[in-house]
């Protein structure tokens, strides 16, 4: 059969970091030694009481029909009620929407906001769907750079310069994936108080919230004033704090009449998260929540560990992450010291000669970095850095 396939299919991307996972997984299945750092997920199993909510659900048979496309009441109040206890604000059930995984709920978000050519502020470095989620709205995203000498956060000031009558929106997310940076809350209100005297939709993704290490603290933007939440959409899901990756549940919480809109685009789309799924995360939101600092606690050894061992490679430059569970070193020396100019080719060349699969920062906008998940243990983690100093020790350039 000849199909042509749309314009809109031909120029999309598959997401760098499942297509490198994917990578490892293949080559781990013909027998090699692969080390894998690069999908973000804790590489904990579901927590147990999470877990059996889940069976329960299946047992008595109310998992095994369709739910109403925002979600069962009860999850979608566990999410209003969640909000209050972490974040301090108030909402009502109507205003929130239950979606497979946070990743869909920014897609729909995408799709309810945007006009053909309006235009998305997306600070660099980025989760590498953003670019991607707006384009699929026929929406343009606008790229800025945020600098590694201000741990890769923007000001106010670059927003500006980048700020159109087409302008629609601004996508924040800190902590951030891949920097694990985190924005101060006297950053954050400027940057919402810029948004609300633009009339720009701020689209907070929280998503490593709870994911804070040292004397790092995270300030959900929406909790700074009533005009700034207002002019907030949040953005959330329990994959990263309860290692849920796999169960794909995600919320947005905000404005109702986006929220309406949003939930009529997954009414045709997906018709409602998988039931299972949704009883499951009521658990994970309402239920014990000290396996969420045990994880924690995990993450903020490993990065303790992981920093120092990471800064030995010859030529890395890396500043210690706040929060989330990666790291981000700048490569472009290595890169030099080893004769490589494209961080993919370096990241490629990791793979089939060290056995190292991690994510080039090509990917997020970074096209002198690299991307190391820690959420794996830590012989990997430990190996995996003495494999990346092998490589570069055997391409040292005399």
């Amino acid at each position: 059969m000849k199909m042509e396939l749309s314009k809109r299919a031909k120029q999309l991307k598959p997401s760098v970091t499942l297509a490198a996972s994917a990578k490892a997984k293949e080559l781990k299945a013909q027998g090699l030694d692969i080390l894998s750092v690069t999908l973000g997920e804790p590489d904990f199993p579901t927590p147990e009481n999470i877990q059996q909510a889940a069976i329960a659900a299946i047992q008595s048979g109310k998992a095994s029909f369709y739910t109403p496309t925002a979600g069962i009441p009860e999850l979608r109040q566990a999410v209003v009620s969640y909000i209050e206890r972490y974040y301090g604000l108030t909402y009502s059930p109507k205003e929130t929407l239950i979606t497979d995984g946070a990743k869909f709920a920014l897609y729909a978000l995408f799709q309810v906001i945007l006009d053909a050519q309006d235009e998305v502020l997306i600070p660099v470095p980025y989760w590498v769907s953003y670019a991607d989620q707006v384009q699929l709205a026929e929406g343009v995203p606008v790229f800025v750079q945020g600098k590694e000498e201000n741990q890769f956060k923007v000001t106010v000031e670059q927003l500006t310069a980048c700020l159109t009558a087409k302008t629609k929106a601004l996508v924040l997310n800190t902590p951030s994936n891949p920097t694990g940076m985190i924005y101060t809350k006297e950053e954050l209100q400027a940057i919402g108080e810029w948004a609300v005297e633009h009339n720009i939709l701020i689209i907070a993704d929280d998503i490593y919230g709870r994911l804070v290490y040292g004397d790092a603290t995270f300030t959900p933007i929406a909790t700074i004033s009533e005009a700034i939440r207002r002019q907030t959409m949040i953005i959330n899901g329990v994959s990263k704090t309860y290692s849920m990756t796999g169960w794909r549940i995600g919320f947005a919480v905000g404005d109702q009449k986006i929220i309406d809109a949003m939930t009529n685009i997954a009414s045709q789309a997906t018709s409602n998260p998988t039931a299972v799924s949704q009883y499951a995360a009521v658990e994970a939101l309402t239920g014990p929540q000290d396996s969420v600092d045990a994880m924690r606690k995990a993450f903020e050894e490993r990065l303790n560990r992981l920093y120092p061992l990471v800064l030995e490679i010859p030529g890395v430059k890396c500043a210690k992450p706040q929060g989330a569970f990666y790291l981000f070193p700048n490569v472009k020396e290595t890169m030099a010291i080893c004769g490589y100019d494209d961080v993919t080719t370096f990241t490629d060349d990791l793979l089939k000669e060290a056995h190292v699969a991690l994510v080039t920062g090509a990917g997020f906008g970074a096209p002198e970095n690299i991307r190391i998940s820690y959420a794996s243990d830590w012989e990997t983690l430990e190996q995996t850095v003495q494999r990346i100093k092998a490589f570069v020790e055997k391409k040292r350039q005399k």
